[in-house]
């Protein structure tokens, strides 16, 4: 049996009469690049901010490297790294600066930390603005800052919600450089984006998530499986995803919008 590195069980959010994460059953194994789609307000963030302990479910459970978040959620955030789709980076830092603390934070050694601090600020290309406050870089250059301080210690599971939003494409292929690093070591990692081109390149298998419900899981092979296709053109994830979610507006509401006919 491989092993599951997250597993959820029933897991639920409420927000008053609103239930935004609705009874969510899913396992992901160690290694494997994980891809959690939904359309807005479908619950992704809500989930991971659940399963990196943000916010306390209000029913059902959830283990993580084979521990129950909630029996052990120390041991379980040493051990994972989270890039939220806010970042909420200190911007009166400088880089360095900030890398320090979260390392330390860590529990990581001043030599240890610094070492690794210098190694991901000269593979981020922001060695050169080291001394620049955070507050002064641009949304691309916290995105990189934010995913340093997520790996820094080393973790087995990495969380990413919106990474490459706002990124340009040098920034990004640096990003997927790193991620693809770490897969090859093992690490799993856990993404959600809207970029539907980016989480079929990356990932191995994908989830859909619609008004809080799991509509959709497996690998690319099985999600194009459980769809109708059309004869002699392989489906994309947009195909699959836009087939499972709906697709939207349909003709008779834009004919609604007469002014713009």
């Amino acid at each position: 049996m491989p092993d599951i590195a997250i597993a959820t069980e029933k897991l639920t959010r409420r927000f008053g009469a609103l239930t935004a994460v609705d009874g969510i059953d899913f396992q992901v194994e160690s290694g494997q690049f994980f891809g959690f789609l939904g359309p807005n307000g479908a619950g992704k963030s809500t989930t991971i901010k659940m399963l990196t302990g943000l916010l306390a479910p209000s029913s059902g459970r959830m283990s993580l490297l084979g521990l129950d978040f909630s029996q052990h959620p120390i041991e379980v955030k040493r051990q994972i790294g989270v890039v939220p789709e806010g970042m909420g980076l200190f911007e009166r830092l400088n880089a360095p600066e900030y890398l320090e603390f979260v390392g330390r934070m860590y529990g990581l050694d001043k030599a240890t930390t610094r070492k690794r601090s210098d190694e991901l600020l000269e593979f981020m290309q922001l060695a050169d603005r080291s001394k620049t406050m955070i507050a002064d870089y641009s949304h691309g250059m916290q995105k990189k800052l934010a995913l340093a301080a997520a790996v820094i210690h080393g973790p087995r599971i990495l969380f990413l919600d919106e990474p490459f939003e706002g990124v340009d494409a040098l920034a990004a292929g640096a990003l997927k450089e790193l991620l693809a690093r770490m897969t090859e070591r093992g690490v799993t990692i856990f993404l959600t984006s809207h970029v539907l081109e980016i989480v079929e390149r990356l990932c191995s298998h994908v989830a859909i998530i619609k008004k809080g419900q799991l509509v959709a899981q497996g690998s690319m092979e099985q999600l194009r499986a459980g769809v109708p296709s059309v004869e002699g053109r392989t489906l994309t994830l947009e195909d699959i995803f836009l087939s499972v979610v709906g697709q939207g507006a349909d003709r008779s509401q834009l004919e609604e919008l007469s002014w713009l006919t």
